[in-house]
């Protein structure tokens, strides 16, 4: 059964099934004690996008797990920790269990985040999707003036890996209701920043290379926001995207400033300089 979908019980006498409602896990909940061994949990919240999840407790480390059905299986050093759920009204009491023992009893209740967190969150999938197909037009122009081996491998590399990251945000997308934007809905900042960057700065040499350097550091800015829009919303898939993408885009800097030489000594023989 997948979690937020209806949950189907079975009337053993009739044998029939009969539907009812469960409430959706997806989002972000406050946990409050109830009884038992559990410590103060106070400032405690579990966040929830699908299967997966973490309970959160001010300056501690994250506490991941999965999501079956209503329990909640954590991960890593706290495996022997299920949290076993019951809805109650719009949220849910939990039963807190040890090696399968229970421990203490907990209370959730959904923290609202409203539509202007959601609004923010899309609206950052935008400009980052906005921001890809600017990086893949780029990463073509590059790849044909290449002429050093290393460099082309590392662009077609990357471009690769640019067209993933399309393919991903728009995913993203569709999973709030939303498709791709049109020119004229992405926001301003965007907007200008997907204009040549040499043309903002000046012409200077190597145009392309340090209009790479700026997109991926551009890229890297708008994936921590959008990571952590995505942690407050609930949306821990946006965020695992979000994650993902980051690490792809900081090694993408790290390999451009390995070849600054390169994009030099072109630069040069471009104007007809010799070194």
């Amino acid at each position: 059964m997948e979690v937020g979908s209806n949950r189907v019980a079975v009337d053993v006498e009739a044998g029939e099934e009969r539907t009812t409602e469960s409430p959706t896990l997806d989002g972000v909940w406050d946990v409050a004690r109830l009884s038992g061994a559990l410590p103060s949990l106070r400032g405690c919240v579990k966040r929830i996008s699908g299967r997966r999840g973490r309970t959160e407790f001010p300056h501690l480390p994250r506490m991941p797990f999965e999501v079956r059905e209503l329990e909640l299986h954590y991960r890593g050093p706290f495996s022997p920790l299920v949290d076993k759920l019951e809805p109650e009204g719009d949220g849910f009491v939990g039963r807190a269990t040890l090696f399968g023992r229970e421990v203490g009893r907990f209370r959730l209740r959904r923290v609202e985040t409203g539509p202007a967190l959601r609004d923010q969150l899309v609206r950052q999938l935008h400009e980052a999707h906005e921001l890809e197909k600017k990086a893949v037009r780029m990463l073509d122009r590059m790849i044909a003036t290449a002429d050093d081996p290393q460099l082309l491998d590392t662009l077609e590399y990357h471009k690769a890996q640019t067209q993933s990251h399309l393919d991903l945000v728009e995913e993203r997308l569709a999973a709030h209701g939303e498709t791709p934007p049109t020119a004229g809905q992405v926001g301003g900042l965007i907007q200008e920043l997907a204009k040549p960057v040499d043309r903002i700065m000046g012409a200077t040499a190597a145009p392309d290379a340090k209009e790479a350097f700026a997109t991926e550091h551009l890229e890297i800015a708008t994936y921590e926001l959008l990571r952590t829009l995505a942690a407050k919303a609930g949306d821990l898939e946006t965020a695992q995207t979000a994650t993902e993408i980051l690490e792809e885009e900081r090694r993408m800097t790290e390999l451009l400033s390995e070849h600054w030489e390169t994009f030099a000594e072109r630069s040069l023989r471009d104007e007809g300089v010799r070194v």
